[in-house]
């Protein structure tokens, strides 16, 4: 439903085609008994337009909204009538000929003329006059014209080319003229209390709140002889009954223009007398203001006390004589449950009530320096939405929000009230919303013409606000309470998705996914390499797909915020205004009035992109051990402002986001280090050995390491001869990984020296043992490898408490190739010995670390008897045919991932080739 309330003066058919309004055609027939066949001639004073869809509930949606509208006129007598035949009237439309119904409510000095306009013209609508049988009253439908005929003055159907229209008039109930007020008569017991002669006391105040005049019941009244008070300030007699800076104190009152109300006067006798006053502004011949104040007595308060509207919404007792919430007499029951609604609910019964264009209201920060745009009508609301003002805007009562103000003609004072700054409205007037003395909040109404408010109507808004200001601060309280807890549940999920990665990516996708669209509508994440590096554009998110390329294409463009530390979020205007610039020129290109573009296809993703930032962006800077690492930056589309909330619940998760990225990058340079350094640890490139295949499996244990305790190595030593050997390390891990390199270098050396195997070991365990605490024990399979002319070749090996190398023969059987010798890094005086075995054509000589041996499953080990099973099935495979089927039994003997590092090393001799 759209809906707008507009000043009064000649009526426009609010049902506009293309660009132009259609004029309306007031063709009736001139049977129709209730046409009304004369011109509109009465005076429009107000109009309210709305549109509904073909729903079933805009028959509801158009009664509140005819109900609130002649409320807020001030129409209660005839407002049952109007909800009825708008009922009637828009269920024809929507449901029965299924179109959108257009209403529209007249003002007048008569009256009240409620249109109601569909999209179906073809059906005819029979008139009182003719024939036709209007059908049954107690049928369920078809009863709207029965109606109008019944209740309404007049009434009649207006056709154009695309709609229909059916209207009634409501003829105001005759009131005495002249009258503004009047009451009952009433018996003489029930008439207020007063003295034999009721004293007036009238009283003048000067520019500066110094008495200038005192009459004879003043003097009667307080005891004071007109020359013993005039000249001094009224305020050293008055007892005012507020506490200073919560409400309007007396300095205040005098400056308005009328004020009515109760407070004290000390009279010569030190006592206080409670009086009620009526204080009238004026000003003589010369311009000099003062103030005229009526006094009586308070319990002759009627004298003076102006009697309550009967229509006002301050009205407390109901038609029944039922007393009512003054609360739900200004909203209207059932009251809106949400703040939202309520806020909504509240600027328009207050547009309506004054009879202005626009309405807003604003609520207060917690420290109420701020106010926040919450609710309008007439404004544009997606532009204001959620903008702050400043509390105390200028010097002054004007300039404060604490204080009721009214401003005749904004363009004398321009920025007076920034809220509505090139919004065309000229008078504004505004109320404070307090609670227990504390400001919570801002209602203004605005009217496009000058001088249409005076203190009158500050009063009556006042009011209004008085009895919505702890409604509003409690929807209030209880919307913050649902976002903290929303707020806190938001941040525990973030923690936990950033404390599950450690990828740099991954955490970067992270950080934008949880922003969009829960905070904002794009996010764009810088990152900082170091403190020499700019800042660098790494992720771009926006709700649609469609524009996150033409988003990263325009943040490319433009230079990257200021890598500032200050915590906060604060405003980005870049990207609003190279994307406002970019549309520009290439709307100017797509009509030929600037430079040709090589593709003008763009236009319409480069007005997309604009609209998408062209609302607040805010950047908060990603800091992370006193450094600032990056920034994260979130934008609104057109026209939209961020709430103070998110922003703080932003700022929240851009502090466990930046040191989620800045732990992401330390784990990540330290895996680089760690996998470099492991990498120097593995042998090069096996060497290629002629007449013996050799293939070798490693798996190191862990995530991410690539080199464990166990380790292997195939390297030449001189010519025809080559070096073998594999190990298993004590534990894990980096220390592990250490002593590895020890061994591999070590051996390396020392064969290439000329020691032998015994002697290579011996030297080995000694260089171990060195190492002191940091030393681990290690099991070692060391060999040298001479292949033969015959085909066959020759191995010496020896095996320091390693698991014994397997042969396997060309019938299958299986064999262990040496015997088991102490280990290393135990024991200093060692006495090692060498094993010769030859390997025969087609012989396979299999080593293995104790990672294949110990592969469990519960209790099940695969142990040396299941590996030689497997071994026993390989005949005639090659060595990595051999090395892989191992592999492949170890890994599936047991679910789980092994724990343990494993090397295979698989030596085969395949014998001469034949000719």
């Amino acid at each position: 439903m759209t809906t707008g309330l507009h000043p009064g003066g000649q009526p426009q058919d609010p049902r506009p085609t293309g660009n132009q309004a259609l004029p309306r055609q007031e063709r009736v027939d001139h049977g129709a008994l209730h046409a009304d066949n004369r011109t509109r001639s009465a005076v429009i004073t107000a109009r309210a337009a709305a549109s509904f869809d073909p729903v079933g509930r805009s028959v509801a949606t158009a009664r509140s909204f005819v109900r609130d509208t002649l409320q807020g006129w001030g129409f209660a007598d005839i407002v049952d009538d109007a909800v009825v035949l708008t009922s009637e009237l828009v269920t024809n439309a929507v449901v029965h000929a299924g179109t959108s119904a257009d209403v529209l409510c007249l003002r007048s000095d008569e009256g009240v003329r409620i249109e109601v306009a569909d999209r179906y013209p073809e059906r005819e609508i029979p008139l009182q006059a003719t024939a036709v049988n209007m059908g049954s009253p107690d049928r369920e439908g078809g009863r709207g014209l029965q109606l109008c005929a019944a209740l309404a003055g007049r009434w009649g159907v207006d056709y154009s080319p695309t709609h229909k229209q059916v209207w009634f008039h409501l003829d105001l109930p005759d009131r005495p003229v002249g009258t503004r007020t009047a009451g009952p008569s009433l018996p003489a017991d029930l008439l207020p209390l007063a003295d034999g002669r009721v004293r007036v006391a009238v009283i003048q105040i000067d520019r500066v709140g110094a008495i200038s005049a005192w009459n004879e019941d003043a003097e009667d009244l307080f005891g004071y002889a007109a020359e013993q008070v005039i000249g001094k300030p009224l305020t050293d007699l008055a007892a005012w009954p507020h506490t200073p800076g919560t409400s309007t104190g007396i300095v205040e009152a005098l400056q308005l223009s009328r004020w009515e109300g109760t407070y004290g006067l000390r009279g010569a006798s030190g006592r206080v007398t409670p009086v009620y006053a009526s204080h009238l502004r004026v000003r003589d011949t010369g311009g000099e203001p003062s103030t005229v104040c009526l006094l009586v007595r308070d319990h002759e308060r009627a004298v003076l006390q102006t009697p309550l509207r009967a229509s006002a919404t301050d009205t407390t007792t109901s038609s029944e004589g039922q007393a009512t919430d003054p609360f739900e007499v200004f909203i209207g029951s059932p009251a809106p449950d949400d703040l939202d609604g309520l806020l909504q609910r509240t600027v328009e019964r207050a547009r309506d009530m004054l009879d202005g264009d626009s309405a807003f209201l604003l609520l207060a920060t917690d420290d109420e320096t701020e106010l926040e745009v919450r609710a309008s009508t007439g404004l544009p609301s997606a532009r204001q939405r959620f903008a702050r003002v400043p509390v105390e805007a200028g010097p002054g009562r004007y300039g404060s929000a604490r204080m009721p103000a009214v401003h005749e003609d904004l363009t004398v004072v321009p920025g007076a009230v920034p809220l509505l700054a090139g919004t065309g409205m000229r008078s504004v007037v505004t109320v404070p919303l307090k609670v227990e003395g504390r400001l919570t909040g801002s209602l203004g109404v605005a009217a496009e013409g000058p001088s249409r408010y005076s203190n009158e109507e500050a009063l009556r808004l006042q009011f209004a606000a008085d009895r919505i200001a702890l409604a509003v601060e409690s929807a209030r309280l209880g919307e913050l309470e649902r976002l903290r807890r929303g707020s806190l549940s938001f941040l525990v999920e973030a923690s936990d998705l950033l404390a599950g990665t450690l990828d740099r990516d991954q955490t970067l996708a992270l950080m934008a996914q949880m922003t969009v669209p829960t905070l904002a509508t794009w996010c764009a994440v810088y990152t900082i390499a170091d403190q020499a590096s700019d800042p660098y554009l790494s992720y771009v998110l926006h709700e649609d797909e469609e524009r996150i390329d033409g988003l990263k294409a325009l943040l490319s463009k433009i230079a990257p915020p200021d890598p500032v530390p200050t915590p906060g979020a604060r405003v980005w205007a870049a990207p609003g205004e190279a994307a406002h610039q970019a549309a520009l020129r290439t709307s100017m290109r797509s009509l030929g009035l600037g430079e040709p573009a090589s593709i003008t296809s763009g236009i319409g993703t480069t007005l997309a992109t604009a609209a998408a930032v062209g609302g607040e962006t805010v950047v908060l800077p990603l800091v992370a051990r006193n450094r600032v690492i990056g920034m994260l930056t979130l934008g609104k589309p057109s026209d939209e402002h961020f709430r103070q909330e998110i922003l703080e619940l932003a700022e929240d998760l851009s502090r466990r986001a930046a040191l989620a990225l800045d732990n992401a990058r330390l784990y990540s340079e330290r895996t680089a280090i760690s996998q470099s350094l492991q990498r120097s640890l593995l042998p090069p490139d096996l060497p290629h050995i002629d007449g013996v295949e050799v293939e070798v499996i490693y798996r190191a244990a862990g995530e991410g390491n690539e080199v464990g305790g166990d380790f292997y190595d195939l390297f030449p030593i001189r010519d025809g001869v080559y070096g073998f050997a594999i190990g298993d390390v004590c534990g894990t891990g980096p220390e592990a990984a250490a002593v590895t390199g020890l061994a591999r270098h070590a051996l390396r050396l020392l064969a290439r020296e000329g020691f032998g195997g015994p002697a290579v070991l011996e030297r080995l365990n000694s260089a171990i043992l060195d190492e002191g605490a940091r030393s681990r024990f290690l099991t070692l399979l060391y060999g040298e490898l001479w292949p033969q002319e015959d085909g066959s070749a020759m191995l010496k090996v020896v095996c320091a408490g390693h698991p014994l190398p397997l042969r396997l023969r060309q019938d299958g059987t299986v064999e262990a190739a040496a015997e088991p010798q102490p280990l290393l890094g135990v024991m200093e005086d060692l006495e090692l010995y060498e094993q010769t075995i030859t390997l025969d054509p087609g012989d396979v000589l299999l080593c293995v670390t104790d990672g294949v041996t110990e592969r469990r499953e519960g209790t099940r080990m695969l142990g040396d008897d299941g590996l030689t099973d497997v071994l026993t099935t390989c005949t005639g495979l090659t060595a990595g045919a051999v090395a892989a089927r191992i592999m492949r039994a170890v890994e599936r003997f047991a679910s789980d991932a092994p724990s343990d590092d494993m090397a295979i090393l698989a030596m085969r001799v395949p014998g001469l080739p034949r000719d």
